[in-house]
């Protein structure tokens, strides 16, 4: 059943491309020119140059996907505190992740969603900032729907066609990601902030479980995940005691 669009903001103002190279470049170009209205959404039914973190590519099969950028104005947020965008975020994609599997779905620090241990979707945001807050934000999405083959060479990917072993409908899971997106932004809007943190690490990949990850030197190592600091800083406990880590710090050895 196909959900029609029910949200306040987020997607009342459809984008929508048969072919972009970024969603994310895509919808700066357009907000350079000209003001966007809270939660417009440029969606590419494929995307030739989507980008990942750390500057990885995206891979996503041509209408197969959901490859999709949502412009939001989060200027309540102060600068110190981008990371509560990051949490809803990738919140909202998780819960709609879990809604169509009945599978447990996790967020992997710091916004890649995860299925066990395969990855299901990943996200990109872009900030423009003043001197103390966030002056506006474009919200890229990469959503594995029912993709089943991947050539890229990465090394854990799935889709919800995967999991779940059938087809979905592009537009009702487009729908659902909204709805889901919204409800933890108006969260964040609201100042609940100590719950988005206790959600966040309740569904954090990996949390209070020793594991194995890769420094920058490219040492291997055991620690447990037993927090995040306000900006977004992986606490990871070693016998050595208990260390900080930044985005491009660390890495997960995932067997």
């Amino acid at each position: 059943m196909i959900q029609e669009n029910n949200t306040i903001f987020i997607g009342k103002v459809l984008l929508d491309y048969q072919e972009l190279d970024s969603t994310n470049e895509f919808a700066l170009h357009l907000m350079a020119q000209q003001k966007l209205a809270a939660g417009t959404v440029v969606l590419a039914q494929q995307q030739s140059a989507g980008r990942g973190q750390r500057g990885s590519s995206w891979e996503s099969a041509p209408f197969q996907n959901l490859t999709l950028s949502i412009v939001l104005y989060p200027k309540f947020l102060l600068v110190r505190e981008q990371f509560l965008l990051n949490q809803v975020i990738s919140l909202g994609v998780r819960d709609c992740v879990q809604y169509f599997l009945n599978k447990k779905v996790q967020v992997k620090w710091s916004n890649d969603i995860y299925v066990g241990h395969k990855k299901i979707a990943g996200i990109l945001i872009q900030n423009t900032i003043s001197s103390t807050s966030i002056q506006s934000s474009v919200i890229g999405i990469g959503l594995n729907v029912n993709q089943t083959a991947f050539i890229s060479g990465a090394p854990n990917p799935t889709s919800l066609g995967l999991e779940a072993k059938t087809r979905f409908d592009l537009v009702e899971v487009r729908e659902k990601l909204f709805s889901c997106i919204e409800k933890w932004y108006l969260q964040l809007k609201a100042g609940k902030k100590e719950f988005i943190n206790t959600s966040y690490l309740q569904h954090l990949y990996l949390f209070q479980q020793e594991s194995i990850f890769q420094d920058v030197e490219g040492k291997r190592f055991k620690g447990t995940i037993v927090g995040i600091n306000e900006l977004g800083m992986l606490k990871i406990a070693t016998p050595k005691g208990v260390f900080l880590y930044n985005f491009k710090e660390i890495k997960f050895i995932i067997a």
